[in-house]
């Protein structure tokens, strides 16, 4: 039986339909009829944010944290324009996500009229797909189709703009059976052939590695990524995107690939004769300058997306498909090739990365002068913490440390923003990926250049009863960005510096305590390195509001080991005034 219903109500209609329990937004003019019967709704929960870009990213962390498509929604205009960054951010680290914007009366579109952009041509190349609906009757069809569309294949961010006056339309709500997309075909199963023969190279190979990215992840393959890792007993690297993936504290992890990587994992891939590539597109972090990259290796590259196989790095073995059944399938052939006797011998290359391990662990520099070491004091929460929390890292060195000094035993225990770098990640993202899970302790390890772009939410988490915890790595400065004057441009400081000038350590511009405390959160300082621990363990007493603690910590610290821009890496350094030798290790 149908029921005839305003576009506003078929759309709310339409996502209790899909299985959403939360949307993350602000309403303004054109997606105001929408607020409408979203106020009467006992099934979708609207948490109100301070700005649009941080409901995008709330909308990440709540889809990394259940694997769900995350929900955002925003007005026309400026509303859906603040979209535009965290819509970039879910792209490019493949995040399902569906944000809706009301947008101007259709008779409006393209007048120029109060509030209209152009969202849809805005976003053509940041979104998997996008649809502009101006018919109320394409409604739940729409919706439908975005939710299949934003969590099928390889996962990503759908837009749905919505014209005010199909918001306000009447017409029977019918949601769809069946959903016909006749160019939409993703392929999971991956070609058994190609499978047996990636299998046939893992046994023949002296030197091969599992580069392990986010695809993984993303297809839930944790569980057989480690059979299959056991049961050939290879080397495997998990990229920024795939931290936890893979337990750091197996014996055959050597930790992180890329330009602040492990040396073990970098060399491990330069040295390779054979790289079996599972859900990772070869990014510019992780092979330094290509032409340089794994020079004698062959390469497996199994990805659900056919566009990323050979985009970068030529494929002797394409594979496309789910990396959950590609890694199924690859067990089953390399236990009908160990039956047979066809079993690799990686004894050698074991010894080989065992030095690199040895001789070039991870590790860092305590300040002489008593001021808290950022690496100290993240390495610090992990272990007081432990693997059972979700980590939620803003961008730059806090970020990369986050990443090298955090233990992580499980999927999904790390997020963040990888391929587009968005400052300003990090406590929307914790403040969805709480929602999400309620029940996990969450950790926002944030930057005090990123914690000043999105901070507002705090409110957010105040209000709404979301008791996210925040360890904001405070150095005074654009870290990141400092770390590259001190090397590239010698010492020429220009405008990193986040404090006054000149430096006036009794000034703090602003206060994060008492800003903390302004946003109704329980705000805490730690300069003192006796007092780490403490901290952390008042922080995690405190469980019915946010936390945020500032952690002032030495400006001097930099990211090592590195892979400079532009280089191979055979130069990566493994300390300022240190770089490998790979050859010592043959």
């Amino acid at each position: 039986m149908t029921e005839q219903m305003t576009g506003a109500q078929s759309l709310i209609r339409s996502l209790e339909h899909a299985g959403v329990d939360t949307v993350f937004g602000i309403p303004g003019g054109a997606i105001l009829p929408a607020y409408d019967p979203l106020y009467d709704s006992a099934r979708v929960r609207h948490i109100l944010m301070r700005h649009e870009q941080g409901a995008g990213h709330a909308a990440e962390g709540y889809a990394y944290a259940t694997g769900r498509p995350g929900v955002c929604m925003a007005t026309s205009g400026p509303g859906a324009t603040n979209l535009v960054t965290p819509l970039a951010d879910a792209h490019m680290d493949s995040v399902p996500m569906v944000a809706i914007t009301g947008q101007v009366a259709s008779p409006m579109i393209g007048t120029d009229a109060f509030q209209e952009a152009d969202i849809c041509g805005i976003t053509m190349p940041i979104t998997k797909h996008n649809f502009l609906v101006k018919d109320v009757r394409d409604i739940p069809r729409t919706v439908a189709e975005a939710f299949h569309i934003a969590s099928s294949g390889r996962p990503g961010p759908v837009l749905v703009d919505v014209s005010k006056d199909a918001l306000q339309a009447s017409a029977d709500f019918v949601w769809p059976e069946r959903l016909d997309l006749p160019g939409y075909r993703p392929v999971t199963k991956p070609h058994g052939k190609q499978v047996r023969e990636a299998a046939r190279m893992i046994a023949d190979a002296k030197r091969p590695v599992l580069y392990v990215g986010g695809g993984v992840l993303r297809a839930g393959a944790a569980a057989e990524l480690r059979v299959l890792a056991e049961l050939t007993g290879v080397p495997v690297v998990t990229t920024l995107m795939a931290r936890g993936v893979f337990p750091d504290s197996h014996p055959q992890h050597l930790g992180m690939p890329g330009m602040h990587g492990d040396v073990a994992a970098v060399g491990a891939l330069q040295k390779a004769d054979l790289i079996v590539a599972l859900g990772a597109r070869f990014d510019d972090r992780v092979t330094g300058r290509l032409d340089s990259f794994a020079p004698d290796a062959k390469i497996v590259h199994a990805d659900i997306d056919p566009a990323e196989i050979s985009k970068n790095r030529h494929a002797d073995v394409p594979i496309v498909g789910d990396c959950r059944e590609v890694l199924a399938d690859l067990v089953v052939s390399v236990r009908a090739d160990q039956e047979k006797g066809r079993q690799g011998d990686y004894e050698a290359w074991w010894h080989r990365l065992d030095q690199l391990r040895t001789t070039y662990p991870k590790g860092f520099d305590t300040p002489d002068d008593g001021t808290l070491s950022p690496q100290g004091v993240i390495q610090r929460l992990g272990q007081v913490v432990g693997p059972e929390a979700t980590y939620v890292a803003g961008v730059g060195q806090h970020q990369m440390w986050a990443a090298q000094f955090v233990d992580y035993e499980r999927p999904g225990a790390f997020v963040n923003s990888g391929g587009l770098g968005t400052m300003g990640f990090s406590v929307p993202a914790a403040l969805g990926a709480k929602v999400g899970d309620p029940d996990r302790v969450v950790w926002s390890i944030d930057g005090d250049g990123c914690f000043q772009m999105t901070n507002q939410e705090l409110a957010t988490c105040a209000i709404e009863g979301i008791p996210i915890k925040v360890a904001v790595v405070n150095n005074g400065n654009l870290g990141m960005v400092r770390q590259w004057q001190t090397l590239f441009y010698e010492g020429r400081y220009s405008n990193t510096d986040l404090q006054t000038a000149p430096r006036d350590e009794k000034v703090r511009i602003p206060d994060f305590v008492r800003l903390s405390e302004a946003y109704g959160c329980v705000g805490l300082r730690c300069e003192r390195p006796e007092d780490i621990d403490a901290t952390i363990e008042k922080a995690m007493s405190i469980n019915d509001v946010p936390v945020v603690v500032d952690f002032s910590v030495n400006h001097d610290a930099m990211v090592w080991p590195m892979v400079g821009p532009g280089v191979s890496n055979d130069n990566i350094q493994y300390a300022r005034d240190m770089a490998p030798n790979w050859e010592h290790q043959d």
